[in-house]
């Protein structure tokens, strides 16, 4: 592939690593004290409550209401650890798996606000690319492991 100034796969690491660095966005700019006291899993939980699917109700009845602290360092550590994991390249293909699961679950649970599912759904398009161009090729600390090749 033929571009100006780097190659396809230099582009691509370009890419992932722009993708890291909104994941790390992500998790820097949550209030730490606020989110971790219950705040964020409180937030998510007024919108599972009127979400229109019953199947996202039930799962966030199920699965994160009687985890809320829990559900708080997830969320929180899973976006640092992917935003780390995409800057430097190291197990990429499974920080992009992650981060699109991510993004769907958010997706799903935000539905209703289209301002919301934009930024979820190039994150999740973001995630898909790399993963399937293998964007890993690239400075990476998976290539310099040969890890994925």
């Amino acid at each position: 592939m033929r571009t100006i100034w780097l190659n396809g796969a230099e582009w691509l690491a370009v890419l992932r690593i722009g993708l890291g660095l909104w994941w790390l966005e992500s998790w820097r700019h949550k209030d730490k004290k606020s989110w971790f006291a219950g705040g964020g899993i409180t937030w998510a939980a007024g919108i599972a409550a009127e979400h229109r699917w019953p199947a996202v109700r039930k799962g966030f009845d199920r699965i994160v209401r009687p985890r809320p602290r829990l559900m708080a360092y997830v969320v929180a550590y899973a976006e640092l650890a992917l935003g780390l994991g995409l800057i430097v390249g190291l197990l990429t293909p499974v920080a992009l798996a992650a981060g699109l699961l991510l993004n769907l679950i958010y997706l799903v649970l935000m539905i209703h606000d289209w301002g919301e599912q934009g930024q979820n759904l190039m994150m999740a398009l973001i995630s898909a690319t790399g993963l399937f161009t293998m964007c890993w090729q690239d400075w990476s600390l998976d290539r310099v492991l040969g890890l994925f090749v």
